[in-house]
């Protein structure tokens, strides 16, 4: 491994992304030492054709099999294609595809090669990062809080706030920036709220052959059906205390709910179906947060903004508003945990994952021509 990856000084880290939306692969490059965030670099996005995603759906909840392993050479060669454009980069942050996650049963599984991938770009790639949490006792998920509370330093925070990543999953930072660093009991807590987009998205390419619910315009023609809004939220998920985390089809059972609605009442009806687990997992902030950023696909959905910016007494603002791409942030976060598990830094804690101690988790793989 370089000399300067085992240093101290900030490192040009280049973070992948490929969430459970399944819309494409996120790139960026991020400067940092692991502690602080020094700058912000270059960014590309790389969507994925309707016979790709394809690919990937036919693997979702599969553990094993003939669909793993093409889902697996899919995320391999699309990775390697949009990772190859940037240059001077001194290690990559590589996620993977989620297919299946199940922590407290069979595990939770991510594909993608790194050592594959590292000998591609040419330079050492981090990845595999859920796994040794998971075996420590944690929910592998979300991995994202201890960027969020490098991002909240980056902004000037000054008291909690929240950030809301609204992917396939929603999922809940909950940030004290006052606290001296991530892994301090009381400076964070982080959990999945919920379904986001992920329903939706299965109900408009079932239904209409829409990749998602653009800008919202389906859901904003229906009305919120009550009665299967009640019976999502007797799932006994929303009591659980956190942290805790869920599979992309934990609540495939909820497109049943709405399967006698029309198009847009069923729309509407799973975009506050998300909007109320935010809601139920607000209640299980140590302290209301001071501002909610909301990242990922549903912040550019109005209908699931107004929805939680009516129901909450603090500002629900896209992250754009500071000064963060929201586009990028979970690239970014791979980005900046790959240098902390490089330097022996953990990324997780009791407070985010459940794990029983703290975990730096990840695999780091050189290509033979770096030492």
């Amino acid at each position: 491994m370089k000399e300067a990856i085992r240093g101290k000084g900030p490192l040009r880290a280049l973070g992948a992304m490929s969430g459970t939306s399944l819309d494409g692969v996120d790139a960026a490059v991020i400067e940092t030492d692991g502690h602080v965030i020094t700058s912000f670099g270059e960014t590309a996005y790389r969507p994925y054709s309707e016979a790709e995603q394809a690919v990937l759906r036919a693997a979702l909840g599969q553990w094993s099999g003939p669909e793993v392993e093409k889902a697996a050479a899919l995320t391999d060669a699309v990775h390697a294609e949009i990772l190859s454009q940037f240059g001077n980069i001194d290690l990559v942050g590589f996620h993977g595809q989620t297919l299946a996650h199940a922590p407290r049963h069979q595990g939770t599984l991510q594909v993608g090669d790194g050592g594959r991938l590292a000998e591609t770009l040419g330079v050492p790639v981090v990845w595999d990062f859920r796994s040794d949490d998971v075996r420590m006792g944690g929910e592998g998920a979300p991995l994202a809080p201890f960027y969020h509370f490098a991002c909240a330093r980056w902004i000037g925070a000054t008291g909690p706030l929240g950030f809301l990543n609204l992917g396939g999953v929603g999922n809940l930072t909950w940030v004290d920036p006052r606290k001296p660093g991530p892994e301090v009991p009381g400076a964070l807590l982080a959990f999945d709220t919920g379904p986001a987009n992920a329903p939706i998205n299965d109900l408009v390419q079932t239904r209409l052959g829409q990749a998602c619910d653009m800008d919202g315009a389906l859901a904003a023609k229906g009305r919120v059906e009550t009665g299967a809004l009640e019976l999502f939220l007797a799932e006994p998920y929303f009591t659980r205390m956190p942290p805790k985390s869920l599979d992309r089809n934990d609540f495939s059972e909820m497109i049943e709910l709405v399967s006698e609605l029309d198009d847009a009442d069923a729309a509407a009806t799973l975009t506050g179906m998300s909007a109320a687990g935010v809601l139920q997992g607000i209640e299980h902030c140590p302290a209301p947060p001071e501002r909610l950023l909301v990242t990922g696909g549903g912040r550019k959905n109005p209908v699931m903004m107004e929805m939680l910016r009516a129901a909450l007494d603090c500002p629900v603002e896209p992250v754009e508003a500071a000064g963060l791409d929201g586009d990028m942030l979970e690239a970014q976060a791979f980005g900046f945990l790959a240098v902390r598990v490089a330097r022996g830094m953990a990324t997780s804690c009791a407070a985010t994952t459940g794990v029983r101690a703290l975990v730096g988790g990840g695999i780091v793989s050189s290509p033979a021509t770096v030492t």
